[in-house]
């Protein structure tokens, strides 16, 4: 049987991200995926090494690299637009689980229960979805940094709410990565060398 999948996986590159903002540098979400996986990987390693953890670090980084993958077929919904109110959240949230199901379909039958547990959130990997959110918010606030380094003003708002967002979320490893990796954002690469 033909699969579909990693063909539809590859068309991640072809979903811009921040719809409603001017971009210096535009973004997909393939771009932002993997990311959001080197930091996830990097928070749970923080939780285990610093704060006594024993997650699976290898676990984390995969979920990171398919968090957004329902939006191959939903595409990138503005985050004002997708928590505006109550309504439109669940609303989107049926969307976004009728993505992933769609996305299952394109695999051959053996291999979607395997899949499901990571394109999809479950109870199991609770503790794993937070830092991959708390990844994904991180690579939303680097964005911010380098555009507004860049001089686009359109991201000052968003540096602000973002920044506010994670420290809202209390994760330590997330908080432990904004004071100590986000800094060598605001150097240049003869900084950082």
């Amino acid at each position: 049987m033909e699969s579909k999948f990693l063909a539809i996986i590859s068309r991640m590159k072809y979903i811009s991200r921040w719809g409603l903002m001017r971009n210096t540098i535009t973004e997909n979400i393939s771009e932002h995926s993997l990311e959001t996986a080197f930091i996830a990987h990097l928070l749970a390693v923080l939780r285990n090494v610093r704060h006594g953890g024993s997650i699976n670090t290898e676990r984390c980084a995969l979920l990171a690299m398919y968090h957004d993958a329902s939006e191959i077929i939903t595409g990138d919904l503005p985050t004002p637009i997708k928590y505006y109110n109550s309504s439109i959240k669940d609303a989107y949230k049926l969307v976004e689980k009728n993505a992933e199901n769609q996305l299952l379909s394109y695999l051959p039958d053996d291999l979607r229960g395997e899949y499901s547990t990571i394109i999809s959130c479950s109870e199991e990997d609770e503790e794993l979805w937070k830092l991959v959110k708390a990844a994904d918010k991180i690579s939303a606030y680097i964005k911010c940094v380098e555009e507004t380094q860049m001089g686009n003003r359109d991201f000052d708002k968003a540096l602000i709410s973002t920044k506010k967002s994670i420290e809202k979320m209390n994760i330590p490893e997330a908080n432990e990565f904004i004071e100590e990796f986000i800094p060598a954002y605001f150097l240049t690469i003869d900084d950082q060398a």
